[in-house]
């Protein structure tokens, strides 16, 4: 059956953890019998430093200290006040899920930033980019996987029933790959990173979190060319974000945006067994008809058909919403100021679940 999830970001402040988890796992409950889901941790990143996603990766990384610099985040000589609130709040987070999800059993998915959007956000102790330096992204890559295979073990702790899924934010990728982030001064670029160097960043992260026992999902947001990368480096299942595909071939607003390239990739990877997770943008809605999501249901099932995979395989997809502040901000972005209010994303689950609805019907069609 069509599988509906999210990302993990959500509106609200310190007070807010422990109502913001009731209400992804009640409305998830509550969605359409035949609708598949998988709960997942939320990140309240209004809380300020160290509930940002680069903040609370950055702080699970073992024997890596970090710290808030002129730029973000950055490595440190010693553990200090800003590692410690990251750490304090992710404790927080997790508590919040021991009672919210009591009794829960099945898949839970949680998410952290990957090796090379957290290499390409972090910053050294005195110079550029992790990325710049090939060995300490090395190092990072290593830290970041211990740290995930600790982090499976702290939710299966708090959560025994968990089928925990490790969702790693790629958003970066491509622009590591295609070498256009900017250095520390702004006035060059950092060297591209080749293909087979990114497979070789992705797999100990992936192999770490599937030696805890856990199902590895990269999201790529836009980045489909980071869609081969992710299958070599044995990742279970690959994040697009669908409308932004259609960019390459249409204006990206609905299933008349196609793009070839992009969807040929998405097909070898299912032919290689790699899921789909489908972000979907917020549905139009209108005063008459209420929200499109036949829109929505077409941007998926339409390029699946047209591509040539079998209808059948649209009951394999997970869908969660696209542009909710997944993964980290990127350079130069304010971050999550957009969030939005409580009600927006619960409507946009509650779309999702009918949208799921109507592709499984295409699915059985």
């Amino acid at each position: 059956m069509t599988t509906v999830s999210g990302h993990g970001p959500w509106p609200g402040g310190t007070r807010d953890v422990l109502e913001a988890q009731l209400t992804v796992l009640d409305d998830l409950a509550a969605l359409p019998t035949g609708v598949g889901v998988v709960p997942f941790l939320v990140q309240l990143s209004g809380r300020g430093p160290g509930a940002d996603a680069v903040g609370r990766t950055g702080a699970m990384l073992a024997e890596m200290p970090v710290e808030l610099g002129p730029h973000g985040w950055k490595l440190a000589d010693a553990d200090g006040v800003d590692e410690r609130r990251a750490h304090g709040l992710l404790r927080e987070d997790l508590g919040a899920l021991a009672v919210a999800a009591h009794g829960h059993s099945g898949p839970l998915a949680v998410e952290v930033v990957g090796p090379w959007t957290l290499a390409a956000e972090l910053w050294s102790a005195r110079g550029d980019r992790v990325l710049s330096d090939v060995g300490a992204r090395a190092d990072l890559t290593l830290a970041l996987a211990e740290a995930v295979r600790a982090h499976v073990a702290d939710v299966r702790t708090q959560v025994p029933g968990a089928e925990v899924v490790v969702q790693l934010a790629e958003p970066l990728l491509g622009q590591v790959h295609a070498g256009v982030l900017p250095s520390f001064s702004g006035y060059s670029r950092l060297r591209a990173v080749a293909g087979p160097d990114v497979v070789d960043g992705l797999r100990p992260v992936v192999d770490a979190a599937h030696d805890a026992g856990a199902t590895v999902v990269v999201h790529l947001g836009a980045t489909w060319v980071g869609v081969p990368p992710v299958a070599l480096a044995g990742a279970d299942a690959v994040g697009l974000d669908l409308a932004a595909l259609g960019r390459g071939g249409g204006n990206g607003q609905g299933p008349g945006g196609w793009n070839e390239r992009a969807w040929e990739l998405v097909a070898r990877a299912t032919e290689r067994g790699v899921s789909l997770w489908a972000g979907l943008p917020p549905a139009r809605v209108s005063q008459c008809a209420g929200p499109a999501l036949g829109e929505l249901a077409d941007l998926l099932s339409v390029p699946w058909r047209r591509i040539g995979l079998p209808a059948a395989g649209l009951a394999d997809v997970t869908l969660l919403g696209a542009g909710a502040g997944n993964g980290p901000a990127g350079p130069g972005d304010p971050g999550r100021a957009g969030l939005g209010p409580p009600d927006q994303h619960r409507a946009l689950l509650a779309n999702l679940g009918r949208v799921a609805e109507v592709v499984g019907e295409r699915a059985d069609a």
